[in-house]
């Protein structure tokens, strides 16, 4: 399979091309040419790793990767996926935080780091790679990649717009992977990293991303979508629809892709925060990208998500309309839906995990969604945003041991001002 820029400039590249270097030489995103259609009619549940392995296996056909990707899925996968029932409701929520920083980004951070590993035995060994993060991404990044011989980390984020733990997580590491906090929101991040791509000044640098922008995050995330339909239509016989709490779109354009290629999904359901980017695309309005907005639900604030280039250059607008539906929540519904999930379904759940079930409860349940069976995605653990979760349930959050590893160690950072200057001059 080959993959094109979605800017329609350049060569086509393979995978394995496509994944080092993160961005196409237009500035575009690299998708597929086409996207293979897969026969999950008797599938029967079986282990992610290797659900994965069969899921992404035409993405690598041809591919220098394609012998690895059974070691390479077993290597990235090795922490738990739990589909967990709610009580006496047709509801399921699929945990994704049971991985070492308790964030969803763990999946494709593993499996980046897999395929970069095994890419730079072949190749220059001086490889950096650049992450904008507006709270999960960066730690997952980190962790997955430190340590690894060849390969370094530089990890931006918006300084005072992350909670304290997930500050921890991006800046306890050191060794090969550097932690930045810009003094700016996170599209500031954002367009740092891709002004330093297209930088004439840093052309002698080999640069990638670790970004859902990056090909080999987005496709591990479709694999789960993947897995988690399979396992609920095993269990039950119903194909399941989906509430996806999203902000850079990534995992939401993991879950159209997942169901484009055969996955049994029904239908999705994107939930923004305070950021109505989306919901106001879908509902009619021309795409507007526009600063982000800060929200409690920090890690979806995002005004301008990368992966909508994506979606816009596969499908046209009017078939992307008719492909999802979408809505966003407030910071005083999320501060009211905490409670309520514990109370009522004894749920403790983080903010952006709200944000997915106050859009269950007040858009979906009242156009039948109660009647059907879906499945809420948990992106991270509620420890990880005690700040905000811990006053509104009035105890504490049971800290998980591996995010306890993570805030025992000691952190530092470098202060950034949003100016590629500035950021170019920590380039030797």
């Amino acid at each position: 399979m080959r993959y094109v820029s979605t800017r329609g400039g350049g060569a086509s590249r393979q995978a394995s091309e496509a994944i080092l270097a993160g961005l196409a030489d237009d500035g575009g995103l690299y998708v597929p040419d086409r996207l293979p259609k897969l026969d999950w009619r008797d599938t029967d549940e079986a282990p992610l790793p290797v659900v994965a392995e069969r899921f992404l296996a035409p993405f690598f056909d041809g591919d220098a990767l394609a012998g690895a990707l059974p070691d390479i899925c077993h290597e990235a996968f090795d922490f738990p996926l739990e589909l967990v029932r709610v009580a006496d409701e047709r509801l399921w929520v699929l945990e994704l935080f049971h991985g070492p920083t308790a964030a969803f980004k763990d999946f494709g951070a593993r499996f980046l780091a897999a395929c970069m590993t095994r890419l730079r035995q072949r190749d220059d060994p001086s490889l950096r790679i650049l992450v904008a993060t507006s709270g999960d991404t960066g730690g997952a990044v980190a962790a997955a990649f430190h340590g690894r011989e060849g390969i370094a980390v530089d990890v931006l984020y918006p300084d005072g717009l992350v909670s304290p733990r997930q500050a921890q997580q991006l800046t306890c590491w050191g060794d090969n992977v550097r932690a930045f906090s810009v003094a700016g929101a996170f599209d500031a991040c954002q367009a740092l990293v891709k002004a330093a791509f297209v930088d004439p000044a840093l052309a002698h640098h080999a640069l990638s991303s670790a970004n859902s922008i990056n090909l080999g995050r987005v496709l591990p995330q479709a694999a789960y979508y993947v897995w988690a339909a399979l396992a609920h239509r095993s269990r039950t016989g119903h194909a399941p629809s989906f509430v996806v709490p999203t902000g850079n779109l990534g995992n939401a354009f993991a879950c159209i892709w997942a169901r484009d290629t055969g996955a049994p999904i029904r239908d999705i359901h994107f939930a923004t925060n305070d950021n109505r980017t989306v919901p106001e695309f879908v509902h009619g309005q021309d795409w507007a990208p526009r600063p982000s907005v800060a929200t409690i639900a920090n890690a979806m604030d995002v005004g301008n998500p990368s992966n909508m280039e994506r979606l816009r250059a596969l499908y046209s607008d009017a078939r992307l309309r008719a492909s999802f539906t979408a809505s966003y929540v407030t910071d005083e519904a999320i501060k009211r839906q905490i409670p309520h999930d514990a109370s009522r379904r004894g749920q403790i759940l983080c903010p952006h995990t709200a944000v997915a079930t106050h859009v269950y409860d007040r858009d979906l349940v009242p156009n039948g969604w109660d009647e059907r069976d879906t499945i809420v995605v948990a992106t991270a653990h509620p420890a990880k945003f005690e700040t905000v979760v811990e006053p509104l349930l009035g105890r504490a959050v049971p800290v998980p041991e591996n995010l306890q590893v993570l805030l025992d160690l000691p952190s530092h950072s470098l202060p950034l001002i949003p100016e590629l200057a500035d950021y170019r001059a920590h380039f030797s």
